[in-house]
């Protein structure tokens, strides 16, 4: 028993993964502002190709097929993005009825405290004074780190498409390239993969479309429930939103916080908004996109899930995104490699 050792893999080629995982890790990491615009611009390739490839086929120029293609998942974006200021708006015209109630409800807990735990209102105020003196430097670099996303957010905008229109241009010329890198590999069989892989990503696409339809669903029942006028309208919104992580949902769940705030006038509908919306969300991160998304994907949940954990470590919110369909991918190259079996069944499924 002492002499004992697992005989499935040498501690030579263990050597050889750990140190390949680690140098990956690495270049991942510190080159995730060349490598996310970079993942990003062949993810929308790989979407719009098949719009292109069709209007190709019907006479027009790959040049202008590609500008259709961009141009309307351009307006897809601008029409999210009207949809978000319209929130931020109509938050903006209901601000004068929200100041009053807010001034009510911070006079109702001062009285609370006061008269219930003994606090008087000049040591609240004392309280106040001093967490707002010790949060003013957090806000600051908050509000710094949030200017300095937003303007490599811009950059990202304009680089993302660039990047896009230059993959689908040169795209044979690209295929010439990978059969230069692969020289063993038969073209037509590495024409299958590129052709797979296009296929996994609309899959992916197709699978986010499904989770967003269930948690636009699913919000929309939990606001019928509480009563709140436009359940549904408000619940699609909250998850199309979504896709914006964090600042997506707070910014969805204003209108019907602000809504039930004024028709009902008691704090505990918003209360339920948030409770409803947050348990949502949960089970958006922990159960539907997982078996949504990995399912179409091939891959199983548990190294989806690994998938996403690792992407939110290397890349943020960016990498739990990229790194779907990176194993996606991966999965299909590990299925047509008969070398890559063992890698084929750890990601696969045992269907």
């Amino acid at each position: 028993m002492q002499n004992f050792k697992p005989m499935f893999i040498s501690d030579s080629g263990l050597l050889r993964w750990t140190q390949f995982l680690v140098f990956a890790s690495l270049i991942l990491y510190f080159g995730r502002n060349l490598f996310i615009p970079l993942s990003f611009a062949v993810l929308i390739s790989f979407v719009l190709y098949p719009i292109c490839w069709w209007l190709e086929s019907r006479g027009l120029g790959r040049l202008m097929a590609i500008s259709i293609a961009l141009s309307i998942l351009i307006l897809f974006g601008l029409l999210l993005f009207a949809l978000l200021v319209s929130q931020f708006v109509s938050f903006l015209d209901e601000w004068p009825n929200l100041q009053v109630k807010l001034a009510r409800s911070i006079d109702d807990v001062s009285n609370v405290l006061s008269n219930t735990f003994g606090i008087a209102v000049d040591d609240q105020k004392n309280i106040v004074s001093r967490i707002r003196d010790q949060s003013g430097a957090n806000i600051l670099q908050m509000v710094k780190s949030t200017i300095s996303a937003s303007a490599f957010s811009l950059v990202l905008l304009v680089l993302i498409p660039v990047y896009a229109v230059l993959i689908l241009y040169y795209r044979t010329y690209w295929m010439k390239v990978l059969g230069r890198i692969f020289p063993e590999e038969r073209t037509e069989g590495l024409r299958e993969v590129i052709a797979l892989t296009i296929k996994a990503y609309y899959n992916f696409i197709k699978g986010m479309a499904v989770v967003y339809i269930i948690v636009g669903t699913l919000n929309s029942v939990g606001l019928l429930i509480l009563g709140v006028p436009h359940a549904i309208l408000f619940g699609f919104i909250a998850s199309i939103l979504t896709f914006i992580p964090y600042v997506g949902i707070i910014v969805g769940s204003l209108l019907p916080i602000t809504m039930a705030w004024i028709t009902y006038d008691s704090a505990w509908y918003p209360v339920g908004i948030v409770a409803i919306f947050g348990f949502v969300q949960y089970l958006e991160a922990n159960v539907i996109f997982p078996l949504a998304v990995s399912s179409r994907l091939n891959v199983n949940t548990l190294m989806m899930l690994l998938a996403i954990f690792a992407g939110g470590i290397l890349w943020g919110m960016a990498g739990m995104i990229l790194f779907v369909p990176f194993v996606g991918i991966a999965k299909l190259i590990a299925d047509h490699n008969p070398k890559w079996k063992t890698a084929s069944m750890i990601l696969g499924t045992e269907k």
